[in-house]
């Protein structure tokens, strides 16, 4: 006689088989949930940010560091003072040289008008000489004096005015050389270009910083975006400009909205940090998914990079964003 199942067996194979397509079903239901219309692209990425250093103009040494790895910074604020000793005493000796070459500019002005005189009274007796001539009551030696005298005067101003010329030539180059060592030590000051957090603390009090070398670098909280990479197929019908929405693994239920800025003219194999071998083995097009300089500053509080999510893109204008991309981070909405 054949075998039959006893009655408790039957249901726990009848519990079994409706488990397997409880699960298959829900599979299926996620997989349908998860699709994306059509129009609309992803591809998995992680949220960047650009790095600003903060960096000397020229080799001095570190006097203090106002800012600690993690601090978050606002464009303009101090954050490295560097030693200005040297040039302090650089700029003292510009100044003095300055008011050295006022006070020469001083005699040579002042020379002038003497100058100036002395040409009117030359003139006036030279005159004076040859109407007496005419008159017949003087000599034309006299009047051969006078010219004379007019001449070396006229001759002395025009030195006078060649030196006048080389004094304000020497003042402008003495003010110009203060107001650069000026610029000097203003540029001993490092402050912040922009809005972020310091990611790296390179020098300490007492360093000294090699010319370009960095104190700190910066992460530019306000340039946030997000790289994906799309086959050709889908990377040649994204424009510049493109919508483009940004979701994260911790929060995947609220998305942020972003835009495409740069789609890359070459193909290239998918980075190591994607998906499996076979993913990385396709040749792909890059983009960045910019997210909008007003909405990262109203979260720069919150924004994280290295996180991973999604970043999808609209190849069609027209096509409408899924219900779960539709909870939409906004300037306007309370960060939490």
């Amino acid at each position: 006689m054949p075998w039959k199942p006893k009655g408790k067996f039957k249901w726990v194979i009848g519990l079994v088989a409706l488990a397997i397509a409880a699960f298959i079903g829900f599979k299926y239901w996620k997989g349908k949930k998860s699709a994306l219309p059509e129009g609309i692209v992803s591809g998995n990425g992680r949220i960047e940010s650009k790095l600003a250093d903060v960096s000397a103009k020229e080799p001095l040494r570190v006097r203090e560091v106002l800012v600690n790895e993690g601090d978050l910074v606002k464009p303009g604020q101090v954050l490295v003072r560097l030693d200005t000793t040297t040039l302090e005493s650089s700029l003292a000796e510009a100044n003095a040289n300055v008011a050295a070459t006022q006070e020469k500019l001083a005699v040579a002005e002042a020379g002038i008008v003497k100058q100036k005189s002395e040409i009117e009274l030359a003139t006036i007796e030279a005159e004076r000489a040859r109407r007496l001539v005419a008159q017949g009551a003087g000599s034309q030696r006299d009047v051969d004096v006078r010219t004379s005298q007019l001449e070396t005067t006229r001759a002395s101003l025009a030195e006078a005015e060649a030196t006048l010329k080389t004094s304000r030539e020497e003042i402008e180059v003495a003010r110009a050389n203060a107001a650069t060592i000026q610029t000097r030590i203003a540029d001993a000051t490092l402050k912040s270009p922009v809005t972020g957090r310091v990611l790296y603390r390179l020098a300490e009090p007492g360093e000294v910083l090699s010319p370009g070398g960095p104190a700190l670098t910066l992460v530019n909280l306000e340039d946030v975006f997000m790289e994906i990479f799309l086959p050709a197929s889908e990377a040649a019908r994204v424009k510049i400009g493109s919508e483009a929405r940004l979701t994260v693994d911790f929060e995947p239920d609220r998305s942020i909205p972003g835009y495409v800025s740069f789609v890359s003219p070459e193909a290239q194999f998918t980075p190591k940090q994607v998906e499996t071998k076979s993913e990385r083995e396709k040749l792909v097009f890059r983009l960045k998914l910019q997210v909008p300089r007003e909405l990262a500053s109203r979260y720069v509080e919150r924004i994280k990079t290295g996180i991973r999510g999604v970043g999808y893109v609209k190849v069609d204008p027209d096509a409408a964003w899924p219900s779960r991309l539709q909870n939409v981070v906004t300037a306007e909405s309370e960060p939490h």
